[in-house]
């Protein structure tokens, strides 16, 4: 039995905690908040409730697996998942809409058939055809075994099967998500749809790689889902669950550094004085504070993947309104930028800014547990935001809030007469995130993808110091919940097995 330090609880660490734990290992978990989660977190106030971090699972099988692996009470037992249906309501710049079923390709097909014309749901189809050979091509290397030690061979090759396309007499394949868009779906209303899919992840869809066709693709095939009482309650369960099993937890305690003799990961020491021995350290954090933890350049090893900078943020907007939940109303409308170069342009340009117009996401969860009574309702706005490049917060706030009004401007095309109905609002904004994971400007990260030169693959599992492993979205998988749950279950193999871990079989 070994004892292991796990800096941080966010949903990757506690992941590895949990099967750490059950592997016969003494596991502390040392997290400089208050509580658990990560972005995971919840407002209450009022009698309205809100998750401020991820408002939809997508993949749960990786949490079926984290319980079924940590003990006999299966995940829905701890928590209440609904699919969503319809996945997604999408309001488009032209003022026409779509709802689009849950993992179904032929109800989407017909669907996009209706509402944008007939082909374009062919099109669409033939699409995800091709978007899963891509994911076939990189779901073990990305999503299920630690980062290959040839990695470039992913960086290398582009895995989505991209189609010909004959321009000014020359043939040419989509290189990245937008050409995907321009050169084989064939409507722009279908490129938005796809695009969206990249921006919500804080990607540039003109210079992400065509293997992002995944993004979507993973949500057509395993659906998404809603964990009734809001994703804070799925945090609680792996909490609860790490607990079952002994991990014990140490709330505000901030470590400073990370020991390590001879090349070896020896424990933490805290930043109020103390210190605690072990033999195993996993560190769910930010680069930033990884490297200022060890202070050494044999973090990474030799020839590694760098770890990623300079990624956008969210701005999310909670709203508590007079008025119930019209019944019938989707769970997710995204309401599409009416311009969405002028869009990316501001978001992703050598002076990133708010853009005029931005696309935002609409959460209106049909759940009781969220609001006061059926005469209210509670509705969250998500939209993708620059990191903020510094010290001023209160003038980047200022700027945040501004965005704030444009996003209900948005989102009005989707909710008439929204800010008529508004009792008060709240406005996370990336200095928040900043303070509950660390993250420097707020940063989010996102999933790995392959191609691209390896700029969007992340750090391993494995650090250049023995016994230091890194878990968590700022490493190997990536950004968003399945990936965090991933990274989780890889770093307790690696720990477990040793480097000749594998993955899932």
């Amino acid at each position: 039995m070994a004892r292991i330090a796990v800096i941080g609880a966010g949903m990757g660490a506690m992941a590895a905690a949990a099967r750490l734990a059950v592997a016969g290992h003494r596991v502390t978990v040392y997290e400089r908040t208050e509580t658990y989660g990560g972005a995971v977190r919840r407002l209450e106030r009022d009698g309205f409730a809100f998750d401020t971090g991820p408002g939809l699972l997508p993949l749960p099988a990786v949490y079926r697996d984290l319980f079924v692996k940590t003990g006999k009470e299966p995940l829905e037992d701890r928590v209440q998942l609904v699919q969503v249906d319809p996945a997604a309501r999408h309001v488009f710049a032209d003022g026409t809409e779509v709802s689009l079923p849950n993992a179904s390709r032929a109800g989407v097909v017909t669907a996009l058939d209706t509402a944008l014309g007939q082909g374009t749901g062919r099109r669409w189809g033939d699409f995800l055809v091709r978007a899963r050979e891509a994911w076939d091509r990189t779901r073990r290397p990305l999503l299920e075994e630690p980062l290959w030690p040839d990695w470039p061979v992913l960086a290398e090759r582009e895995p989505y099967p991209a189609v010909p396309h004959k321009r000014l007499l020359r043939t040419r394949r989509a290189g990245t998500l937008a050409e995907v868009g321009a050169w084989e779906l064939r409507d722009q209303r279908l490129a938005a749809l796809l695009e969206s899919h990249a921006l919500a992840h804080g990607l540039d869809p003109r210079t992400a790689p065509a293997s992002a066709a995944v993004l979507p693709y993973m949500e057509h095939a395993f659906g998404i889902w809603y964990v009734r009482g809001g994703l804070r309650e799925l945090a609680r369960a792996v909490y609860e669950r790490c607990v079952a099993r002994r991990v014990e937890f140490v709330f505000g305690t901030e470590v400073a550094r990370i020991v390590e003799k001879d090349g070896r990961a020896t424990g933490v020491e805290f930043a109020e004085g103390g210190a605690a021995e072990a033999e195993f350290v996993v560190a769910g954090v930010a680069p930033e504070a990884l490297s200022g933890f060890v202070g050494s350049a044999a973090l990474r090893g030799e020839g590694q993947v760098p770890a990623q900078h300079g990624l956008p943020s969210r701005l999310t907007v909670l709203l508590a309104l007079r008025g119930g939940r019209p019944e019938g109303t989707a769970h997710r409308t995204v309401v599409h930028a009416e311009d969405r170069e002028s869009e990316l342009d501001a978001l992703f340009g050598t002076s990133p800014g708010m853009p005029a117009r931005p696309t935002v996401t609409v959460l209106r969860p049909d759940d009781p547990a969220l609001v006061p009574d059926g005469e209210h309702e509670a509705i969250t706005l998500t939209a993708t935001v620059p990191a903020l490049p510094g010290a001023d917060e209160q003038a980047g706030r200022k700027a945040l809030e501004a965005q704030a009004d444009r996003m209900i401007t948005a989102a009005e095309r989707a909710v008439p007469g929204l800010r008529d109905r508004i009792l008060w609002r709240e406005t996370r904004t990336p200095a928040d995130i900043a303070r509950e994971t660390g993250a420097a400007g707020g940063a989010v990260p996102a999933p790995a993808l392959a191609a691209a030169g390896g700029r969007l693959l992340h750090p391993a599992n494995s650090t250049g110091i023995d016994g230091l492993f890194a878990v968590g979205g700022w490493s190997h998988p990536g950004g968003g919940l399945p990936h965090a749950g991933m990274s989780g279950a890889m770093v307790a193999g690696l720990v477990v097995e040793g480097p000749e871990f594998r993955g899932s079989q």
